[in-house]
């Protein structure tokens, strides 16, 4: 039986369209993802600051850091759940308005409590943002397309951590951190106008074009149409979590130490550190776009689906380890930088794969669920991450050990996906 035919092969009018619409609303979500991480990226870049305002010290610092993780990785679980019932469209709007009141509300705080509590708030509301992402581009584009647009989805992230520190330095110093909080939620309010302006789902007519069939339900066989709690059965769920875990962890002592870390360990002043800390993660620009092309391209030359995920995955997991290790025993600045920027670079190669591989091995009514509960694995790697390195940092007053447990467990994230995740479509 010959495929139904395509965007790529349908009316030429129709495919127009459908790729005006479908990259518009990738360009929607870019848009979301760095007002999101912008209002993550806040506490990072004022860490000495409030640190210094509320009396804090190293652990309770790390403790605020992870505020906002382990509640957004614990929201993944039902907000994937939520995006599957009730769509992309309602989900984002709610949240990206929920996080950014909460974001400006931050400006308010005047204790160690308050900020507590507005973080585990913020986590909350940002917890659908990418289940949402990944819900769209299953809806926009098929199987054999979705590893780029993904991709380009979670480049807004890594756009938003390489202009934070600069950006926020400078909103910092000419405003201060309250004011600088007002500033990015506001950006988020008009996200929400934006999406609920120009965002809509594929009609019938398009998703036929797109996939060959109006019901994206029907692609996946009838053994495949399981339950929420059925997935946590399945081993590849499990593994996913460890390995999203182990990666994760180490973007997040990127995300949350690194200002601090160039400022007290290699010595740069406020005003240098928002400048330097941008390299590493305009490197992880390049990373995200790299690993959705290179997976891309293994499809396109013949490379089963899943392993095409996994390879990038695997490579970029254990080049970051290879990266990360060295820095902890390096006390060259120049060379230290070089290897956080090949190591940002490499440990986000994996990123827009992850939830790729979430959508070619889920059944098709659970893709943001499957992609949900393998962020929560991510997130609470990235829960922990904050805490460990504050105490590591209290323990040994150096960053040696942060970089070796991080490489350590990057190894970890990439014998999870190479060895153990697996496309088990036939064994269903």
């Amino acid at each position: 039986m010959t495929q139904p035919e395509t965007a790529v092969t349908a009316n030429p009018t129709i495919a127009k369209s459908i790729n005006v619409l479908r990259w518009s609303a990738v360009a929607l979500l870019v848009i979301g993802g760095v007002v999101n991480y912008l209002d993550r990226s806040t506490l990072s870049i004022a860490n000495t600051t409030i640190a210094k305002e509320f009396g804090l010290d190293a652990v309770a610092m790390g403790m605020l850091l992870s505020a906002f993780s382990w509640p957004y990785a614990i929201a993944n679980l039902p907000a994937g759940y939520l995006v599957d019932k009730f769509g992309p469209k309602r989900m984002f709007a709610w949240a990206a308005a929920s996080w950014s009141v909460v974001g400006a509300l931050m400006a308010t705080a005047n204790s160690f409590g308050v900020m507590y509590a507005l973080r585990v708030l913020l986590g909350i509301a940002e917890s659908p943002f990418f289940t949402a992402g990944l819900k769209v581009n299953q809806r926009w584009f098929n199987d054999k397309e979705r590893a780029v647009p993904v991709a380009v989805v979670n480049t807004g992230s890594q756009i938003a951590n390489a202009i934070a520190p600069p950006l926020l330095v400078a909103l910092l110093l000419a405003t201060g951190w309250r004011l600088m909080f007002v500033i990015i939620g506001a950006l988020g309010i008009v996200v929400v106008l934006l999406w609920l302006r120009f965002y809509r789902d594929p009609n019938v007519q398009e998703l036929v074009a797109i996939h060959g069939t109006a019901d994206l339900d029907a692609k996946a066989d009838k053994g495949e149409q399981v339950g929420w709690g059925e997935l946590f059965k399945r081993s590849n769920t499990w593994f996913m979590i460890i390995g999203a875990f182990g990666i994760f962890y180490t973007v997040w002592v990127y995300l949350t130490w690194l200002p601090s870390y160039l400022q007290t360990a290699l010595g740069f002043t406020l005003s240098q550190m928002g400048w330097i800390a941008m390299l590493p993660y305009a490197c992880g620009i390049a990373g995200v776009l790299f690993g959705g092309w290179l997976s891309n391209r293994l499809v396109q030359r013949g490379v089963q689906t899943v392993m095409a995920r996994k390879i990038p995955i695997v490579g970029g997991a254990v080049l970051a380890a290879a990266s990360v290790l060295p820095a902890a025993f390096v006390t060259n600045v120049p060379t230290v930088i070089a290897l956080l920027c090949i190591g940002y670079f490499a440990a986000q190669v994996p990123i827009g794969c992850l939830w790729t591989l979430a959508a070619d091995v889920a059944p098709a009514n659970q893709v943001a669920s499957l992609g949900a509960i393998q962020n929560f694995g991510g997130f609470i790697g990235a829960a922990v991450a904050p805490i460990v390195t504050g105490a590591i940092l209290a323990a040994t007053n150096s960053y040696t050990m942060v970089f070796v447990v991080g490489g350590i467990l990057l190894l970890v994230g990439a014998v999870a996906y190479g060895v153990f995740v697996k496309d088990r479509s036939s064994q269903a």
